[in-house]
């Protein structure tokens, strides 16, 4: 029989709470990957990526826009932003066209079939928030609102582009 090799760690301290990220981190870091993999498969029978949604809510309600002003209301890197237009665009879920104010730059609008998605993917967005909060009452909701809210504006104190920041 063979033995087989137990290769020795590279640390041989124990972790502690905080080499490990902290029990907060932790949770926040398995809870956001969590959500973002049920908004996925809620999303894709829409036929819409996690973040595709945000866009075209934001397109369906506040109607054309450039598409540098979209890349800072999402608060997403441009790249991301371009691949999302892109794929959008394939699906004929929105158009892009030159500026008429300015040229140089691009307008982004949703075309009006993408408004058959609008119910669909607010009612998907919906159940999600639903099984997300499913046994918390309305008070722990509250509470859960306002403390992820201290959270996210503690760490918006540690970046220059939140746009949080300053209200």
């Amino acid at each position: 029989m063979k033995s087989e090799a137990v290769a020795d760690p590279v640390c041989h301290e124990p972790l502690s709470a905080c080499s490990l990220g902290g029990p907060v981190s932790r949770s926040l870091s398995r809870t956001a990957r969590l959500h973002r993999m049920a908004a996925a498969k809620a999303l894709k029978v829409l036929g819409l990526y996690p973040g595709q949604e945000s866009l075209m809510i934001h397109l369906w309600k506040s109607g054309p826009q450039r598409q540098s002003d979209l890349i800072k209301t999402l608060e997403l890197d441009p790249s991301t932003v371009t691949k999302m237009l892109q794929r959008l665009e394939q699906t004929g879920h929105v158009r892009r066209s030159a500026d008429p104010a300015d040229r140089r730059a691009v307008l982004v609008e949703a075309t009006t079939e993408s408004c058959e998605l609008n119910a669909a993917a607010e009612a998907a967005l919906a159940e999600l928030e639903g099984r997300t909060l499913a046994g918390l009452d309305e008070g722990e909701r509250v509470e859960l609102v306002r403390l992820l809210g201290k959270v996210e504006e503690n760490l918006c104190t540690q970046t220059t582009d939140c746009a949080a920041q300053g209200g």
